[in-house]
């Protein structure tokens, strides 16, 4: 009988994930902090204790960076709210579960967030569009649960709905923190979706 085995098992393997997962980790710091033009392949190095050499063979360039950077987020939003609406039945209970998913995802990842306001007209365009098909259909998620808790409902508006709550938790890196930050997006995206 053969065993398949996995590729991040090796030792050498999970270092290089760990150090691809560090460039990405380091990108996002720096691309929010000084904006993607800023930023160099050394500087990504550097971020991470190697040379700027070191980093392509990880990546082939600061522009696939960038790609994997959005689209990963955008993959992971989509992903993790596709869980939360097979998991639950109850609209309302789905509904704020994706609140409280999305506003911990935006507070996780602030410096991603700010990357993707500033610098997604950066990407390539086939990138770009992985990107906002992705957002696209993280969106109709949050529309299909709408449209459950109100059938009646104008698809356009909830749209609007939606996108607006986006940008107000979306916002979060823009503004200070306390520990109260995520209690108090909830609430307002609760009471704006019910509105």
């Amino acid at each position: 009988m053969s065993v398949a085995l996995d590729p991040h098992g090796t030792p050498r393997a999970r270092a290089k994930a760990d150090r691809r997962r560090a460039l990405l980790e380091a990108a996002a710091r720096l691309f929010a902090k000084r904006g993607f033009d800023r930023v160099s392949m050394e500087d990504l190095g550097s971020a991470v204790g190697v040379s700027g050499p070191a980093v392509y063979r990880h990546f082939p360039g600061k522009q696939s960076v960038l790609a994997v950077l959005l689209t990963d987020v955008s993959q992971d939003l989509f992903d993790g709210g596709s869980r939360v609406t097979s998991e639950l039945l109850d609209a309302p209970a789905t509904l704020r579960a994706l609140i409280s998913f999305h506003v911990a995802f935006a507070l996780a990842n602030a410096d991603v967030f700010r990357v993707q306001d500033r610098d997604l007209e950066r990407l390539d365009l086939p990138d770009q569009r992985r990107v906002r098909s992705l957002q696209r259909s993280y969106i109709a998620l949050w529309v299909g649960v709408l449209v459950r808790l109100d059938a009646d409902a104008d698809a356009a508006g909830l749209h609007v709905k939606v996108h607006a709550t986006f940008g107000m938790i979306n916002s979060t890196p823009h503004s200070g923190r306390s520990a109260s930050t995520g209690e108090i997006l909830e609430a307002m995206a609760w009471a704006g979706l019910r509105a």
